[in-house]
């Protein structure tokens, strides 16, 4: 098996889209999102985005060097125009404005339009965690979704993330779409000419689908029924309507090659400032002694440890670091074409005596 350091990696990406025209600061955030998604064990919001990626930067269909409009609406209120730039850059711009502007009133609202898939909405709730606040983020994306009760893809699988943070770098971080799993695993899964779980989606038809082609061609199913289809439309509501961008099946799928429109993703972010509602030290003793008696619940018998959102992705990462990451083989051709195509070596594997 075939693992890669993450270090390495990140040095492919942010190669390649400097030769692009991304700039350096730019770059590095794309890169440093997409390898961090793999190395927490979210390969679907991973390395393998990159290749479509650089596909709509050359067809100009994302502008690589948006002029992003940071508008400050009221002390608490900040409205930005992404310019069809990619999601990562804008969201990331956008966190540290917002940032600046919660460390001040205790609270910021940001929406935003004319944006592009933004990979892990975790990893914003992390770098708002960083720095002491908290952060509610949402996004919409290409119809995914049908409403209850129908069999044609309406919403978006629309996440919803939180991050809290904590005193000992382990921030809490619930990252969860509002579909049953998220529609870029079974992406994932149709490029790897894999099956996907039943329970997952539905086809054209409605009728229940194990092939990743016929889901991608129907719907995926909503989290917890009727609720989670609830809670797509809430979701559409605050990043599409709210923001100006587009919503339901007017947003466009990154992947149609026959679309020629900007997707016009929207994404919402709410940062509060912890200081401003309670003594940063009660806060944090109050948050660990509340995960300290969640983890202290006796355990189901399947069960050998409870763990708080945000444990597993952390000591997956930390794997990560020391054993390299592991790249499917669809996904290596892929990148190592990419990187042909821009004289740019794809790295070697790591070597190690875990590899056989």
């Amino acid at each position: 098996m075939k693992r890669y350091n993450e270090s390495a990696l990140k040095s492919f990406c942010e190669e390649l889209l400097g030769k692009m025209g991304m700039s350096k600061l730019d770059s590095g955030v794309v890169a440093d999102s997409l390898v961090t998604a793999n190395m927490e064990g979210v390969d679907s919001h991973g390395i393998s985005r990159l290749p479509i990626y650089s596909k709509r930067f050359l067809d100009n269909r994302i502008n690589i060097s948006p002029n992003i409009q940071l508008q400050e609406k009221s002390p608490s209120v900040l409205v930005v125009d992404g310019d069809n730039g990619l999601g990562h850059v804008i969201s990331y711009h956008s966190i540290l404005k917002g940032i600046e502007m919660a460390k001040s009133t205790g609270t910021t609202a940001i929406a935003i339009k004319n944006s592009n898939h933004f990979g892990t909405a975790s990893y914003f709730c992390k770098l708002a965690a960083e720095q002491n606040l908290v952060c509610i983020g949402f996004t919409n994306s290409p119809p995914g979704i049908a409403p209850w009760g129908g069999k044609k893809a309406f919403f978006g699988t629309n996440p919803i993330a939180f991050g809290f943070p904590t005193d000992d770098d382990k921030p809490v971080i619930i990252d969860l779409s509002t579909s049953i799993v998220a529609r870029g695993k079974i992406i994932l899964a149709a490029n790897q000419g894999k099956e996907i779980p039943e329970g997952w989606a539905i086809d054209r038809e409605g009728q229940p689908t194990t092939s990743a082609e016929a889901a991608l061609e129907g719907s995926v199913l909503p989290l917890g029924g009727a609720k989670g289809a609830a809670l797509a439309l809430a979701v559409e509501i605050l990043t599409g309507v709210l923001s100006g961008a587009a919503f339901g099946p007017k947003v466009k799928n990154l992947y149609d090659e026959k679309e020629i429109e900007p997707a016009n993703v929207g994404h919402f972010f709410i940062l509060l400032d912890i200081k401003k509602f309670i003594d940063l030290d009660v806060f944090f003793q109050s948050i660990n002694m509340l995960l300290k008696e969640m983890k202290a619940v006796p355990k189901a018998l399947e069960s050998s440890e409870i763990r708080y959102p945000g444990e597993r992705r952390r000591q997956e990462a930390l794997n990560s670091l020391k054993e390299g990451i592991h790249l499917p083989d669809s996904v290596l051709g892929e990148l190592v074409r990419l990187g042909e195509q821009f004289d740019i070596p794809f790295p070697c594997p790591m070597k190690t005596d875990l590899l056989t």
